[in-house]
């Protein structure tokens, strides 16, 4: 049986003269941090100092002795960032330039002094570029000719921290006769039987070159066997009534244990073992009436994709533990996201993010890794580019979750309206691998998924690559130029990328910023903003609905994360509205990678923002939304669950202060992953441009408002309310914070940060009307909390 040696421990790190313990999987920047010699490059403007760290070449040594009774010892690397030169004992074993893949070195017999030395990223990029030509990009640093996490480049939400190390497991694998290379499980389900092609390829020494061996492989209580002496092997097994995987909302997530065991006369001689998941997986891509659809369709069903982008979850990548994904991915299935963008400027994520999403039913989107550039196709990029596929297709297929792949991150729309065509003059750009080679690849390999080339894409070059009413969209203009009511102006078939910018939450800005007079403009405020002009369109957001503060950070902040929250909403509000239409919104972004002002709705220390909460209501089942309509505003009751929605509607027109104008109840039935849209008559609609005036909708513990002028218009009473605090019995440090209130009070807001730094929350924005209570629990303090400090941790739209 092959014999398995982690080679975890032992590293040294060469820095200046010097040997400094290294950790294994890590990288430069980490095992730096260890040993004092750099700061923390997310605190502060820290980033600039620690600079050179990605401009030198840096050598890991170890010492490798090892003895085994087997024919053959391989040296195998699962991730090395990126180019690297590996010598033992004086003498070459290989080269690399490729983060994204793994590496394997046949060592028997050898022992000695095995060192990685890895070249500067930048000189490695620089080095190609010469070779192959000037290609476009959108930021400046090199990141298209290196097969490198694009980010760790820098980008509009992520820090400049170009890294390098053994960043994914070494170890040493002893085996003899042969050992399996890869595995390909191609599940389909057909009728009631579950159907599993395990296609086999292994490697043999030279004494087991054409040797029968056997191949066992077993799912469900089902097995198939079969000899051969080649380097392949195919099994099938067939489990009838397989219970089926869904995303989240649509059924459960039952896992079945796929074993594959190579044998040679009895005796095991290698072994592979996934989980796998049976369903079945597509893309109506059809034309109609309103252009060419993109709809998800998981067992027959059409989804409305509940989504957010993920970006690489810190710009470290070998910080992030099996542990961290699990709460990342945890907080998205909290917000009732079931599809989860992997984006193409991060990485392949470890297995255990897959593993995370298969269950908990998060639906997997998983870009190949390019993204907002031209990418030249000629080598030594293009042998890389299709190893690296090979790899990832291979390594990833098992994952139920796993439902498309995609070819590139908004790299067809760059080259058609970013200016890119006369730098080009006629150069490869990467189309050839969005249009040939990966989808070519992804047919080989991986038939039981969808491909699509790009995201945006139209579907071909008939039509614009960003066109709304083709295949997906991303909707940027609204954020850097427009108010978010601007969102209703279309129905895209399916919403790739919108989204907002706020600041993280105030603890998570007075770790990185130690010592700052915190102001929007601040230092290090400005240094952690990536985004071009993002504080100018931050206070442009802000001043369409507010008045702009000028010295009050802790109001900027909150009116900044409240424009957050309504946009987004307001967005997935009225895309949902128009389901099945459009099929589909994936907010930008789910997370972060460093403290910083962004996109996220989690913050870089894991903070939830106001974002995260709507997100939960806003992706709901059942929602309840008034949308601005022509002739008055639209209830629109929208039904993802998979019952009928049959519930009364309670509308009131109220007066600012409190007053019930008018009020009726309608009877509205929904059925299943259906929306019902009504004009309300004209007696409920606020007067156009009233100041006085606003609606509400109740039904089943939701409510929609709709106010028809901007905040800062309409006539606010001065928010006035109760608060008390009560203990949760039996639950330490957990605190009910109880808010009645005797006004009009909208967007309330506890930031639970305030009272505690692990202090949080378990709702975002509210708004109560007067008599109306509210519970907020506060989980995280320990110490208790003061009514005093809560009182000073509560916002809301009205200043006093």
């Amino acid at each position: 049986m092959k014999d398995v040696t982690p080679l975890t421990d032992g590293w040294s790190l060469r820095h200046d003269g010097a040997l400094l313990r290294a950790r294994v999987p890590g990288c430069v920047h980490t095992d730096l941090l260890a040993a004092g010699v750099i700061p923390d490059p997310f605190v502060g403007q820290n980033e600039t100092e620690i600079a050179w760290v990605g401009r030198q070449a840096w050598s890991y040594v170890t010492e490798l002795s090892h003895g085994s009774p087997h024919e053959r010892t391989d040296l195998v690397f699962d991730g090395l960032d990126t180019a690297a030169a590996i010598t033992l004992a004086g003498e070459a074993l290989g080269t690399t330039r490729n983060m994204h893949r793994g590496y394997r070195f046949d060592v028997t017999g050898r022992t000695g002094s095995l060192e990685v030395r890895f070249a500067s990223a930048y000189d490695e990029a620089e080095a190609v570029r010469a070779r192959t030509g000037e290609r476009p990009n959108v930021y400046p640093e090199p990141f298209q000719y290196i097969r490198k996490m694009a980010c760790s480049f820098g980008w509009d939400w992520g820090p400049t921290v170009v890294t390098a190390g053994m960043w994914r497991p070494v170890r040493l694998e002893h085996w003899s006769t042969a050992r399996i290379d890869r595995v390909r499980p191609l599940v389909t389900v057909d009728g009631g039987t579950g159907r599993v092609e395990v296609r086999l390829r292994v490697e043999r020494t030279e004494r087991g070159a054409g040797r029968p061996l056997t191949a066992r492989a077993a799912v469900g209580g089902c097995e198939a066997e079969v000899s051969f002496t080649g380097e392949e092997a195919v099994l099938r097994l067939e489990v009838a009534e397989p219970r089926l995987w869904w995303p989240r909302g649509y059924g459960e997530q039952p896992l079945y244990d796929l074993e594959v065991t190579l044998l040679d006369e009895g005796s095991a001689l290698d072994t592979w073992r996934r989980r796998i998941g049976f369903r079945t997986v597509g893309i109506d891509r059809s034309a109609d009436a309103h252009g060419t659809g993109f709809t998800f369709v998981v067992n027959g069903v059409r989804i409305f994709a509940r989504g957010v982008n993920w970006i690489p979850d810190d710009v470290l990548p070998s910080r992030v533990t099996p542990e961290r994904y699990r709460a990342r991915l945890a907080q998205a299935a909290e917000a009732n996201v079931d599809l989860v963008r992997v984006w193409g400027g991060g990485i392949y994520e470890d297995d255990a993010f897959y593993d995370a999403c298969d269950e908990l039913g998060l639906m997997v989107w998983q870009d190949f890794l390019f993204a907002c550039a031209a990418y030249p196709e000629e080598q030594p990029l293009r042998g890389e580019v299709e190893a690296e596929a090979r790899d990832n297709v291979v390594r990833l297929m098992p994952h139920p979750s796993l439902v498309l792949w995609n070819g590139n991150n908004e790299n067809l729309w760059g080259f058609r309206d970013w200016g890119w065509k006369p730098s080009l003059a006629g150069d490869s750009w990467g189309e050839g691998y969005y249009l040939g080679l990966l989808p070519r690849i992804v047919a080989e390999l991986d038939p039981t998924r969808p491909y699509t080339a790009g995201s945006p894409w139209s579907g071909s070059w008939d039509h614009h690559p960003n066109d709304p009413r083709h295949g997906t969209h991303h909707s940027w203009e609204v954020w850097n130029r427009e108010d978010y009511a601007a969102y209703r102006a279309n129905v895209p078939r399916f919403v790739a990328e919108f989204g907002w910018q706020a600041p993280p939450a105030l603890a998570t800005l007075r770790r990185a910023l130690p010592g700052e007079e915190l102001a929007p403009d601040s230092p290090g405020m400005l240094h952690h903003q990536k985004a071009e002009d993002g504080n100018g369109k931050l206070n442009r957001g802000i001043a369409r609905h507010f008045a702009l503060p000028e010295d009050d950070f802790d109001r900027w902040h909150y009116l900044a994360q409240v424009i957050q929250a309504r946009a987004v909403a307001s967005g997935i509000e009225h895309w949902r509205a128009h389901w099945p239409v459009c099929a589909g919104t994936v907010v930008w972004q789910l997370n972060d990678c460093w403290p910083v002002s962004s996109w996220a709705a989690v913050d870089g220390d894991g903070r939830p923002k106001p974002l995260f909460h709507a997100l939960r209501r806003v992706y709901a089942d059942r929602l309840l939304t008034l949308l601005p309509g022509d002739e008055g505003p639209v209830l629109a009751v929208d039904n993802q669950s998979a019952a009928p929605w049959r519930t009364a509607v309670t509308l009131r027109l109220l007066e600012a202060d409190g007053r019930v104008v008018r009020e009726t109840v309608i009877e509205v039935a929904a059925e299943a992953r259906s929306v019902v849209r009504t004009v309300l008559p004209e007696k409920l609609s606020p007067a156009p441009g009233s100041s006085q005036e606003f609606l509400v909708a109740d039904a089943d513990g939701l409510r929609a408002l709709h106010f028809p002028v901007p905040d800062k218009e309409f006539a606010y009473p001065r928010a006035r309310y109760d608060v008390r605090t009560e203990p949760v019995p039996g639950q330490s440090g957990a605190v009910d914070i109880v808010v009645t209130a005797h006004t009009l009070v909208r967007d309330l807001l506890l930031q639970a940060d305030r009272l505690a730094p692990g202090a949080v929350a378990d709702s975002g924005l509210l708004t109560l009307l007067p008599g109306e209570e509210a519970r907020i629990r506060v989980t995280g303090c320990d110490g208790g909390v003061e009514a005093a400090a809560v009182r000073a941790a509560l916002f809301s739209v009205d200043p006093a």
